[in-house]
């Protein structure tokens, strides 16, 4: 009997202070009609000084598990999504582990970018499947708040902070509900200066400059990753429909990366369906890469907008240039 990987629990988190558009407008030259149009978004969640992304991860964590009705204790492994860690070192997986007491679990982060938390999934599914764990906790987290320039209007209104996670389940059953394909990709030939946090590796450490120079904070070409949403959200797609022998139409819902609303508004156009096909909430969060899809899982969850037996894509895309997509039943 094969082993089907099931979400057996939803959760996510976000912090309690909201910068909306209007506050906004009073830092930088911006206003609400401004951002609402170019992106969708109408407000975001800031960490409190105290809060590091291993706690926003955490309580979403808690909050899968509570979901799923299981403990701690019974988690094998826990994979953190992030490029914005509590340190470079330990991996912020780690300090999960000790926040919600999983004292068996293994535990590490991974560094994709917004595509993120469809990487970690990919990977859980093939250590369930395989037989070599039970319950993993797959969480995207972000505290993207204290990378930002928050005198460059180019960014600093496009992200939040928060925290989403799933757990992920072995389920004895031929043709029971869990993934049944996932597909991966990267393109690290194309300008990574498109979307990069260039200084605090090895290639820029710190420095006096490097910190005058505000190169510790994350920037973009807004223009050339629009472009390749827009292109590779059908293109992945219509390569996870046509290797199971799908066509759109048999889709019930997709979660994309909450990245911008036009972004998917064109996806769909070119798929030929319509935009409410796709489950958006970026106005309530803005972009919290890893986080976007498990947050908007959660929701969608909540809202009753997923029954039994339907079919969902999840699908992100980000910096690397990286990109996955899930096909799964629920």
């Amino acid at each position: 009997m094969a082993i089907q990987s099931k979400i057996s629990g939803t959760g996510f988190y976000v912090p309690e202070k909201i910068l909306t558009n209007e506050n906004l407008s009073k830092m930088v030259d911006t206003s609400d009609e401004w951002i609402f149009q170019r992106v969708g978004i109408k407000k975001r969640h800031i960490s409190a000084d105290n809060e590091v992304t291993s706690d926003l991860a955490a309580n979403a964590a808690k909050a899968a598990l509570k979901n799923a009705g299981i403990s701690s204790k019974d988690i094998d492994l826990i994979i953190v999504a992030t490029f914005t860690p509590d340190k470079l070192m330990p991996s912020t997986a780690t300090q999960v582990q000790r926040k919600i007491n999983a004292k068996k679990a293994a535990a590490f982060d991974i560094s994709a970018a917004c595509s993120g938390f469809v990487y970690g999934l990919t990977m859980a599914d093939q250590f369930i499947k395989s037989g070599f764990y039970q319950n993993i906790l797959v969480i995207g987290s972000e505290v993207l708040s204290r990378f930002l320039d928050w005198q460059d209007r180019n960014t600093c209104v496009l992200f939040g902070d928060g925290a989403g996670a799933v757990v992920l389940s072995a389920n004895h059953a031929d043709n029971g509900p869990g993934i049944k394909y996932a597909t991966l990709g990267a393109d690290g030939f194309v300008a990574p200066e498109w979307l990069e946090i260039p200084a605090g590796g090895s290639a820029m450490p710190a420095s006096k400059e490097s910190v005058e120079q505000k190169l510790h904070f994350a920037a973009m070409n807004g223009k050339e990753i629009y472009k390749f949403g827009v292109q590779i959200i059908p293109k992945t797609i219509n390569k996870l429909l046509d290797k199971n022998g799908y066509t759109i139409k048999d889709i019930d819902l997709i979660i994309p990366h909450q990245a911008n609303v036009r972004i998917v508004e064109a996806a769909a156009k070119r798929l030929g369906i319509p935009k409410e096909k796709f489950f958006m909430n970026i106005d309530k969060y803005a972009n919290t890469s890893a986080a976007t899809i498990p947050i908007a899982l959660d929701e969608a969850v909540q809202q009753n907008k997923i029954k039994k037996g339907d079919k969902i894509i999840f699908i992100g895309f980000g910096g690397g240039l990286t990109w996955g997509a899930v096909l799964y039943e629920w």
